[in-house]
């Protein structure tokens, strides 16, 4: 593959960017398929809890040498999608109808899922694109309502971030269609030995509308196709050769695994995920191997080692894989393993062997709780030096930010939010003001419509 310049050859480095989890987290269970999400609705959550929590493992990520950068949450409730579903009045009396008529979509409206930046997008490095540049394609998430309502600000947000057109490439979502169901990097990953030179690309999807035989889940409806996988490789102007797509196995699907990052994780050269991630595994399995040339590792979990259910509950392979600044390989796993015994066991054999130098644990109990782990929070983005220093930087995670994020986070967030607190009208003023002044803090300028 060539390239027009040379900016993939540069010194690159993987920014890890999380979710900063917003003021209006609550627990509604609005996500078909995600078992926790609808095993915890209707419960009273802790948004300052949980916004702490995601701070906490972001700089837990940035103390083993990790880059770490944040998005914003959005803003929420969604005055505007209630209007549009035909709530009037001033807002808060578009909240009390909504809360009123269809509690469902006032739910829908106040939803936090904008943290699980996994589904923001999909990202491409500089060194796979033919034109050297970086591409990103927002995610349309047309199976769910709270999380299509985001894709308009999550675009807006990556635009104004990565404004210079020379490095940063930014596509529109893909139509708004079932044939185009596009959940982002959660089901994407990308096998390299080193970050700057041309990677392998796996797309996995769920549903392909073109086979009149594809076998599709029973239980749950599979949220990604072939088509948008297919689309999103052609947009980031990826090598054909380069480029893997891989069917996820229904039977995980029908299992609670709604997303291919519940059951597998990719870093690297490493794969490591269940047996039941894949409809045939082995073919997946070789297809990858040829695209490599024989440099990646597979690690395949068997049922016998961890059942599919016990892989769902713990979200193991929802753990991240990072490399640390003295190069080791750790595997940051949610608090939930930890009380595994088969997982804390499967574990220990897996440092054992060299797949990870160390196991580090974090809780995220509040996103777990509504069906996120920690690679649910994070969006990968490779970058070299050039292309970060383009960026805005003030995004860019340091002891100061994080300092002044909890202090903020301290002044906005209440410590408890029930769904009967939705339509309080002063939740509404509670978040735009936190998000005016997070905008700020973060050398956003004004990305949200209320600051307009």
């Amino acid at each position: 593959m060539t390239h027009d310049n040379q900016r993939g050859l540069e010194v690159a480095a993987e920014v890890n960017f999380d979710g900063l989890i917003g003021p209006t987290h609550h627990f509604a269970g609005l996500a078909p398929g995600n078992l926790a999400s609808w095993s915890h609705r209707d419960q009273t959550s802790n948004p300052r809890a949980a916004a702490h929590q995601g701070l906490a493992k972001m700089r837990q990520l940035r103390s083993l040498g990790v880059p770490q950068a944040i998005l914003p949450p959005q803003p929420r409730p969604n005055i505007g999608l209630l209007r549009r579903v035909g709530f009037t009045g001033d807002d808060p009396t578009v909240l009390e109808k909504a809360q009123r008529e269809a509690p469902r979509l006032l739910a829908a409206a106040t939803s936090g899922s904008s943290m699980w930046t996994a589904n923001a997008a999909t990202v491409c490095p500089s060194a796979d694109a033919i034109d050297g540049r970086v591409h990103f394609t927002p995610a349309n998430l047309v199976t769910s309502l709270h999380r299509a309502s985001e894709t308009e600000v999550t675009a807006r947000i990556l635009r104004t971030i990565f404004d210079d057109q020379r490095f940063f490439v930014h596509h529109s979502a893909l139509p708004s269609s079932a044939d185009m169901g596009d959940e982002g990097a959660a089901n994407h990953s990308r096998f390299a030995d080193e970050l700057n030179v041309p990677g392998v690309q796996l797309f996995v999807f769920g549903s392909d509308r073109d086979d009149a035989h594809d076998s599709n889940p029973k239980r749950f409806a599979a949220r990604q196709t072939r088509q948008a996988s297919e689309s999103v490789a052609r947009l980031h102007r990826l090598d054909p050769q380069r480029v893997v797509f891989a069917k996820q196995n229904p039977i995980a699907i029908d299992a609670g695994v709604f997303h291919n990052d519940v059951i597998a994780v990719g870093h690297r050269q490493l794969l490591f995920c269940h047996e039941a991630a894949f409809a045939q595994s082995r073919r997946v399995y070789e297809t990858l191997r040829k695209a490599t040339r024989d440099q990646i590792r597979i690690v395949e979990v068997s049922s016998q080692q961890l059942s599919l259910q016990d892989a769902v509950s713990t979200y193991l392979f929802n753990s991240q894989v990072v490399t640390t600044a003295d190069g080791r390989t750790v595997l940051m796993a949610p608090e939930h393993c930890r009380r595994s015994n088969a997982v804390t066991a499967l574990l220990e054999e897996l440092v054992a062997d060299g797949t990870f130098d160390f196991v580090t644990y974090v809780d995220v109990g509040q996103s777990m709780n509504n069906g996120g782990g920690p690679a649910c929070l994070r969006l990968r983005v490779v970058l070299t030096g050039e292309q970060q220093a383009a960026m805005t930087n003030g995004v860019m995670l340091t002891d100061r930010l994080h300092q002044n994020l909890s202090l903020w986070i301290d002044r906005h967030y209440r410590e408890t939010l029930s769904t009967a607190d939705l339509a309080d009208p002063n939740l509404l003023s509670e978040s735009r003001s936190a998000l005016d002044e997070l905008a700020a803090l973060l050398d956003l300028g004004s990305i949200y419509d209320f600051q307009r």
